[in-house]
């Protein structure tokens, strides 16, 4: 099983799981370069998987549906007007035959109360997790919807997964994560380590997703945080830092 990244926007990724006959999309919110992609590669669009109702995850779904002929989509049942086909809910598996891939349906609210996560153990593979906009590369998602008890909840469930999984988020936002990370943790080693590495990659013009649990059990401030009020503490602190440039 690979998976590809299609940069999106300033800093979404859409993630394309695929082999050599077909693949599915996570969260297209736009349709160009999805459909740039699917075309150059031709490989049949199995199936879309949605985390979340936002525009930047959706606003693709009906071009590319229709000019695909793609008939599952599947999300939260709230989704149903951007495009969602196929509901799903916590303890969901989501089928995709032509990719022999079965995906576990998580319910994760607190960025948006309608938020889920897909998580797949590909056979002979690390987990792989699809979190959307729950939990970022050292970081986690704003508080748009849902409450910090929910997000709190959702991280907790999310750290419970097999410390080797890999970790696909849906925005490119690490190294300004691992700034904040920084100064939550002003002499943690392995913070450090790792926006200097993560720094390197952005020079470089490469990605630094996916991450893997581990990594982000070591140097994520918020999976760190002990209990829900600092974690919400913390939360809010991020919502006003403004990370410096580079």
């Amino acid at each position: 099983m690979r998976v590809i990244a299609i940069p999106s926007f300033s800093d979404n990724i859409i993630w394309g799981l695929c082999n050599d006959r077909a693949v599915a999309l996570v969260d297209p919110g736009d349709a160009a370069p999805a459909r740039t992609w699917l075309e150059d590669n031709g490989l049949v669009l199995e199936g879309i998987l949605i985390t979340h109702h936002h525009a930047d995850h959706v606003g693709g779904v009906d071009s590319l549906c229709r000019y695909f002929g793609v008939r599952d989509v599947y999300g939260p049942a709230a989704c149903r007007p951007h495009g969602v086909t196929q509901p799903v809910m916590e303890g969901s598996i989501v089928s995709l035959p032509l990719l022999g891939l079965h995906l576990r349906v998580m319910e994760v609210p607190g960025h948006t109360l309608d938020h889920i996560a897909f998580y797949a153990e590909p056979a002979g593979e690390a987990g792989m997790l699809f979190c959307g906009d729950t939990l970022f590369a050292a970081g986690c998602g704003r508080l748009l919807g849902g409450e910090a008890k929910q997000l709190w909840e959702s991280l907790q469930t999310l750290a419970r997964l097999p410390a080797t999984t890999r970790i696909f988020c849906a925005h490119e936002y690490t190294v300004a994560n691992l700034h904040f990370a920084a100064s939550e943790f002003p002499n943690d080693a392995p913070i450090r380590e790792r926006l200097q590495k993560c720094q390197a990659q952005r020079l470089g013009g490469a990605f630094t997703l996916p991450s893997t649990l581990s990594e982000e059990l070591l140097t994520n401030p918020f999976l760190r945080a002990g209990n829900l009020t600092d974690f919400a503490a913390m939360r809010a602190r991020k919502d006003v830092f403004r990370a410096p440039s580079g």
